[in-house]
């Protein structure tokens, strides 16, 4: 054992007691295929690309513009914002627990240790559910999007190849994995910041045929359908920003969470406010939501606001650009959709929610089983074939949309069980690594407003005349959510964790890896601290790419 002073390490409290390895001294040596453990080989710098690339996603590019179309750019950037906020609070919750005990099935055995089994349940199959209907969501976007260049090749064809190279890359293990996501996204957010340049220049009148300013916050108007298309966009907005949890799945195969959770749970806000408001504001004042070539319902083309604006201004090879930007970030969004999806079957299988089979583990670390079978079932993306792109794409999105909700709010639940066993097992919040920002006030504001955004989404199949089709898209998953819940809950005869008796212990990681030190000697911050003297370019670099 060593004691770590303050030069040795940032994520440590000068004179705490720490072990520190080498990384290959412990690496799994349990090849048993239904219970060798995931490897732990992500680093810091991978964690900090794949909180980015998990809220980059082809959503981004291609579901901003239904937004648009719904809510029109005032409206966009109102229902974005809230969420951002929603997701800001979710996240602290989320990283205070996942820095403390970082296990690869995150708060779904969350739920199982601090609130009761039976939710574990619920919420590990509705979690998985989410992360399929994504990487369907992921196919169907590319489809539709490739078809920008070339209408050749078959809908169906291009789901089948990007079909077949996702699921490549994701046999091909974690470190391989983060190193893969870690470009893609790297070159995600140049791509961003590169359109924000340009769309201010085209805006101005330097680029393109006329100057825009806020023309079409004027005509047709800033709102497309008032507070109905507000409420419509909340539901896009949930399942944009699906993603920034991913970081609680991550911690579980991370060298070292205690320095890479911390990190990316605080940049979350400002990754928010530069992406996604940033990208809603322009796309905003670039386009008309009257756009015909937005996607809406019935609508006969399906491409990116981004490109859109881009081929107004007449920079047609710019708009190839993007193009081939959004085809990046589906092979990233769609590579970490199948990651979460299976990790989170993993545990599910090996903790008796699954099918024993889909527990099966390779000598690579990778849960083959469970990804080849989160894969097929993301092959409803096939449907979207006979049907208009436009309608297939908003209702995958209003499903998975919905399931987000319901996984904020049970985050939220769970943080505040966790707190209450602290107290009753008279352990202090002060000793926590990470501690989440204005607890109990923002944790019990995020849990209230997802139990609202649950129902209130989908209020406008209740006007005139009423939809039957949109209700049920919109509330399908409530019932069945609640069947899980209820009918594991009877089987299993499970009951609620008792305070005194809650598991705040098992899973818990003190070892710093020599690796981390030696290697990733950066200047950071406290775990409770504020950011140390560094220069202003370096604190725009640790906010935008980590």
């Amino acid at each position: 054992m060593v004691v770590a002073q303050e030069s040795d390490i940032d994520m440590t409290t000068k004179g705490q007691e720490v072990t520190v390895l080498d990384a290959k001294d412990i690496d799994p040596i349990n090849h048993e295929p239904y219970s060798a453990p995931l490897h732990r080989k992500l680093k810091s710098r991978h964690i900090q690309m794949i909180a980015i690339g998990g809220i980059i996603g082809p959503g981004l590019f291609v579901g901003s513009g239904n937004a648009l179309h719904l809510a029109g750019p005032a409206g966009i950037l109102i229902s974005f914002s809230l969420v951002g906020i929603i997701v800001f609070f979710v996240m602290q919750s989320l990283g205070e627990i996942a820095t403390l005990i970082p296990v690869s099935g995150s708060f779904t055995e969350y739920a199982s240790r601090f609130v009761d089994d039976s939710l574990s349940f619920a919420l590990g199959w509705a979690y998985w559910y989410l992360w399929v209907t994504v990487l369907a969501n992921e196919y169907n976007a590319i489809s539709v999007v490739i078809r920008y260049w070339t209408p050749v090749v078959p809908q169906w064809g291009w789901i089948l190849i990007f079909w077949f190279v996702i699921i490549g890359f994701s046999m091909a293990g974690i470190l391989a994995y983060g190193e893969i996501e870690f470009w893609l996204s790297l070159i995600k957010v140049i791509a961003i910041l590169v359109f924000f340049i340009v769309a201010i220049f085209i805006s101005a009148g330097v680029i393109g045929p006329q100057k825009i300013g806020f023309k079409y916050w004027h005509d047709p108007g800033a709102f497309a359908d008032s507070i109905n298309g507000v409420a419509n966009t909340f539901v896009i907005a949930g399942t944009l920003y699906a993603g920034t949890e991913m970081v609680g799945i991550t911690a579980g195969e991370a060298g070292n969470p205690l320095r890479a959770v911390p990190r990316a749970i605080r940049q979350v806000f400002w990754r928010i406010l530069i992406f996604y408001v940033g990208m809603m504001f322009f796309i905003g004042i670039l386009l008309s939501w009257k756009d015909p070539d937005l996607i809406g319902k019935g609508s006969k083309t399906a491409a990116s606001p981004l490109t859109i604006a881009l081929s107004h201004a007449g920079i047609t090879a710019g708009a190839s650009l993007i193009n081939a930007v959004i085809v990046i970030a589906v092979i990233s969004a769609g590579n970490s959709s199948l990651y979460v999806a299976s990790r989170t079957m993993l545990y599910m299988a090996r903790n008796g929610k699954a099918p024993k089979i889909l527990s099966k583990v390779n000598k690579a670390g990778v849960p083959w089983v469970a990804l080849i079978f989160s894969n097929v079932i993301a092959c409803i993306a096939f449907l979207s074939v006979s049907d208009s792109a436009g309608t297939v794409y908003e209702a995958l999105i209003t499903l998975s949309g919905v399931a987000t909700f319901i996984v904020w709010g049970t985050i939220a639940l769970v943080h505040v069980r966790f707190r209450q066993g602290l107290r009753a097992q008279g352990q202090s919040s002060e000793d926590l690594p990470f501690k989440a920002l204005w607890y109990p006030y923002g944790t019990y504001f995020a849990l209230a407003t997802n139990v609202f955004l649950v129902f209130f989404q989908g209020y406008t199949a209740f006007l005139n005349p009423f939809s039957s089709t949109d209700f049920v898209i919109n509330y399908i998953l409530l019932p069945v959510f609640l069947i899980l819940l209820v009918g594991f809950k009877l089987w299993k005869k499970t009951k609620l964790v008792k305070l005194s008796e809650m598991d705040i212990w098992t899973g818990r990681r003190e070892i710093i890896y020599s690796e981390d030190i030696a290697g990733e000697q950066m200047q950071s911050v406290e775990i409770n601290g504020s950011w140390r003297k560094r220069g202003f370019a370096k604190k725009i670099k640790n906010v935008i790419v980590g």
